[in-house]
């Protein structure tokens, strides 16, 4: 065993665990000395190897950046992996507790739980969770947990030849660790995210702690490699908004600084989580407009796109609904465990129960429908109305704890989420209404105007109105003047169509309104995860 795996040198706890007299239990910290470290690379490679972590995805990584400018510049780098979180944003989205925190503070997983729904991607400010492309669940850098539990020190700190890493209980005073973050300058990782980490570092440069801070570089042209920058792929560092100069591109930081190495992934949620805010808007709004149609006397209470259509219409798109949802679990045939081991503070696992009670109510509609009992119709609207609007909107409350996507911590989500909804079942409802019950049509041509307009005129706001965070504002100029502006403006002029649909009628409005509404959902999801967070 080399001597470095023992527990009595120097930057590591005399004691792995408390004694029966310790008034405290182990809480465990790691600092990362960066007026020491080298930027080899040595912890990369032990936790590749300690952990059999395959290709292409890494737990840790060195991130390097050049500050200054010639002759007088200099290279810093930091040590970037999970920042083991107080209050973990990953163990509160999790669904089914696969990612979960343990007594001494460190935050694991179980893969054996891990569905693959990717929240916890989502939700990690710090970039720190990938999913295995080899078994195909989320994991990330637990700490070495398997080697601090038989008195080790983790693989990372046992190769690091200038002893950069320390590991060390907060809790023991006689710590190293303890010792330096009490009595010594040390920083964390967006400290506005409030996770309170207890991954420290010691001499880092802010240009490497914030990911904004240092310049992307031209062509996405890095030391030993070239990342992808259209599609799916997550770029580092901060784009200057296309200026490609050092002097206006600096991002968030006064320094002229240069991202010359990271590591690119793709963003956790694609095209499927775009479509399925459309499909579920038009489930929720394909059985809300026409009970509220009736409860305003508009539609008459026994007409068949009341008693039939709808709940026909919002059960077969609740359905496509639930099988994107499946379709982009990287495990779907674990998908039970969501109602099976529901951890409830999860708005995924939440949404899930308030679809099944949305189906119910579907289904006992279509089964009172076409069996004649129209009497049990006008009761469950009561449970229907609410069930109905929650599918709708409970999607602002999941993206919410996605504490990473600044751009969606918007408290005007919800009822944005409701318009659309209104919209999508107004403008999916016309087809058949004009078959079914043409009296209601001038009715559901006004109301697919009014959403448009209410859709648009929220939309501006979004843009419009000045975003508290660096990240908030480069989400909005990535989906309006970068790489899906034209999901965007072609959204936004399909949408204005709709907006004319009392005098242009359904043939034109109807598949313009859906379309320019799916364009801009797009453009709004792929472009809250497209800044990058490492």
């Amino acid at each position: 065993m080399n001597a470095r795996d023992t527990s009595a040198e120097e930057g590591f706890d005399q004691g792995l665990g408390s004694s029966e007299t310790d008034p405290l239990p182990v809480k465990w910290a790691k600092v990362i000395d960066h007026e020491s470290c080298i930027g080899c690379h040595a912890c990369t490679t032990a936790c590749k190897s300690e952990n059999e972590v395959p290709l292409s995805v890494t737990r840790t990584y060195v991130k390097y950046v050049d500050v200054g400018v010639f002759p007088q510049a200099r290279r810093t780098f930091q040590v970037t992996r999970c920042n083991q979180c107080e209050d973990a944003p990953c163990t509160t989205a999790c669904p089914t507790s696969a990612m979960y925190r343990r007594p001494d503070g460190i935050v694991d997983f179980d893969k054996t739980a891990c569905i693959g729904c990717k929240a916890c991607i989502a939700a990690c400010p710090y970039d720190a969770i990938f999913i295995n492309p080899e078994d195909h669940s989320a994991e990330k850098c637990n700490f070495c947990a398997h080697r601090l539990d038989v008195g080790l020190e983790p693989a990372c700190a046992v190769v690091c030849p200038t002893e950069a890493i320390m590991v060390g209980d907060m809790n023991d005073p006689t710590s190293r660790v303890a010792q330096m973050v009490q009595r010594e300058p040390v920083a964390v990782r967006r400290p506005e995210k409030e996770t309170r980490p207890k991954l420290f570092y010691r001499g880092a440069h802010q240009a490497t702690l914030d990911p904004l801070a240092a310049r992307r570089p031209d062509g996405g042209l890095f030391m030993w490699s070239e990342q992808q920058q259209g599609g799916h792929h997550v770029v580092s560092g901060h784009p200057g908004y296309g200026e490609g100069k050092a002097e206006t591109a600096q991002g968030n930081s006064s320094a002229a600084a240069l991202l010359s190495y990271d590591v690119a992934h793709t963003a956790p949620w694609d095209w499927r989580v775009s479509l399925y805010t459309l499909t579920k808007g038009i489930a929720a709004g394909a059985y809300l407009v026409p009970l509220l149609l009736v409860a305003f006397g508009v539609l008459p209470a026994d007409s068949p796109l009341w008693t039939h259509a709808a709940p026909l219409l919002a059960g077969a798109f609740l359905a496509i609904t639930g099988a994107l949802l499946i379709w982009d679990l990287e495990h779907p045939e674990r998908f039970y465990m969501i109602f099976t081991r529901p951890q409830w503070k999860s708005w995924l696992v939440r949404g899930a129960f308030v679809i099944a009670g949305y189906s119910a109510v579907l289904a006992i509609h279509s089964f009172a429908g076409f069996s004649g009992q129209n009497s049990i119709l006008g009761p469950l609207m009561w449970p229907g109305l609410p069930l109905a609007a929650m599918t709708a909107v409970y999607t602002a409350y999941l993206f919410a704890q996605a504490k990473a996507r600044d751009m969606w911590q918007n408290p005007l989500l919800p009822p944005h989420l409701l318009v659309q909804c209104l919209l999508a079942g107004s403008a999916a409802l016309l087809p058949i209404a004009r078959i079914l019950e043409p009296s209601v049509v001038p009715a559901l041509l006004l109301l697919l105007g009014a959403s448009s307009l209410l859709h648009l005129g929220m939309v501006v706001g979004e843009i419009s109105l000045p975003h508290g965070t660096a990240h908030a504002r480069l989400a909005v100029h990535e989906m309006v003047k970068g790489r899906f502006q034209g999901f965007f403006w072609g959204g936004l002029a399909l949408g204005a169509i709709g907006l004319l649909a009392p005098w242009i009628g359904i043939g034109i409005a109807v598949p313009a309104a859906l379309l320019g509404l799916l364009a801009f959902e797009h453009a709004y999801v792929q472009a809250g995860q497209s800044v990058p967070l490492a």
